[in-house]
C-alpha cells in the first residue's frame, strides 16, 4: 500500500498584480524573513573590513557638526534660536544623515541586487525597504551623541522627546518614498545614481539644518517650503528636544508630501517592476 507523502510540495501561483497599487501586505509578511536577511546583510557589508567599523556612525555626525559650527556658527554667526550652535546643528543633522544614507542606499539597491532579481521571485519592493531599515543602526548609535551633547550643555528634556519615534518613522517613509522613484528609474537610466549625490547636496541646503526655519518668511512661502518632507522632520526634532513653537502646519504639510510621494512612488515602482528582470 502506498504511503502518503507528509511533505507535500507547496504550489505558488504568480498572477498579475490587481488593484491600483497592487501591494499584497500578506505577501510582504510572508517574506519578512527575507527582509530581515537583506537588512542584516546590508549592515554587515557596510562595516565589513572597515578599519573603524561602527565608529563611522559617530565620526560622520561629529565631524559634520564641527565643520558647520565653525563655518555657520562662528564665522557667519547664523542665528540658532537661542541654542548652542553644536546641539542646534546636531539635532537636525541626525535625521538628515538617516535620510541621506537611506536614500543613497535605496536608490541603487535594485541594480546592486540584480543577481537576486533575475533568479528568484519575491516582492521587489523588499529590496529598497531593507536598504532603508539598515540605515537605522547608524541613526541609533549617533542619537546617543545628541543626548550626550544635551547633558554637556545642561539643556532640559521634556516628554516631547517621545515624538522622536514617529518623526523617525516619518524620516524612514520619506527616504523610502523617494528611494522607490530613484531605484526604479536607476534600473532604466544608470546615470540616476550619478545624480543622487548632487540631489542630496541641494536638498540639504533647502532644509533648515544650518539655519533656523524662522529665516523663511511666514505665510504662503513657508507653506510651499514645507513641501520639502525633511522640513517638518527637522523642525519636529528640534521641537521634541528643545521645545519652542510646535511645528504644527509645517509638520502637517511635510507629512502630506511624504504620503503623496509614497503612494505615487509605490504606484510607479509596481508599474516598472515587470521590466526589472529584463533590464537590470
Amino acid at each position: 500500500m502506498a504511503e502518503a507523502n507528509p511533505t507535500a510540495a507547496q504550489v505558488v501561483t504568480l498572477k498579475p498584480a490587481k488593484g491600483w497599487l497592487g501591494i499584497d501586505l500578506k505577501e510582504l509578511w510572508r517574506y519578512r524573513e527575507l527582509i530581515y536577511f537583506l537588512t542584516w546583510r546590508d549592515i554587515k557589508v557596510r562595516y565589513k573590513q572597515a578599519v573603524l567599523g561602527v565608529a563611522w556612525s559617530v565620526l560622520q555626525p561629529v565631524l559634520t557638526t564641527a565643520i558647520t559650527t565653525v563655518v555657520f556658527g562662528v564665522l557667519l554667526k547664523v542665528d540658532s534660536d537661542g541654542l548652542p550652535y553644536p546641539v542646534f546643528a546636531l539635532s537636525a543633522l541626525l535625521p538628515w544623515h538617516l535620510f541621506q544614507l537611506s536614500l543613497q542606499k535605496s536608490s541603487v539597491s535594485l541594480v546592486g541586487n540584480s543577481n537576486l532579481i533575475t533568479k528568484v521571485y519575491f516582492p521587489r519592493v523588499i529590496i529598497p525597504i531593507s536598504s532603508v531599515l539598515a540605515a537605522l543602526v547608524d541613526f541609533g548609535i549617533s542619537l546617543v551623541l545628541l543626548f550626550i551633547s544635551i547633558a554637556v550643555y545642561k539643556l532640559p528634556l521634556t516628554w516631547n522627546v517621545l515624538w522622536v519615534f514617529p518623526l523617525t518613522l516619518l524620516t524612514v517613509l520619506a527616504a523610502l518614498a523617494v528611494g522607490q522613484w530613484l531605484s526604479a528609474l536607476n534600473v532604466q537610466y544608470r546615470d540616476v545614481q550619478q545624480m543622487v549625490p548632487f540631489l542630496i547636496q541641494i536638498w540639504m541646503y533647502a532644509t533648515p539644518i544650518v539655519y533656523p526655519i524662522t529665516t523663511i518668511p511666514e505665510g504662503t512661502f513657508r507653506y510651499l517650503y514645507s513641501l520639502n518632507p525633511m522640513v517638518g522632520v527637522v523642525q519636529g526634532f528640534r521641537w521634541a528636544f528643545f521645545g519652542g513653537t510646535p511645528p504644527d502646519m509645517t509638520l502637517a504639510i511635510s507629512s502630506l508630501a511624504v504620503l503623496v510621494l509614497l503612494i505615487t512612488g509605490l504606484f510607479f515602482f509596481r508599474r516598472m517592476e515587470k521590466t526589472f528582470a529584463d533590464v537590470v
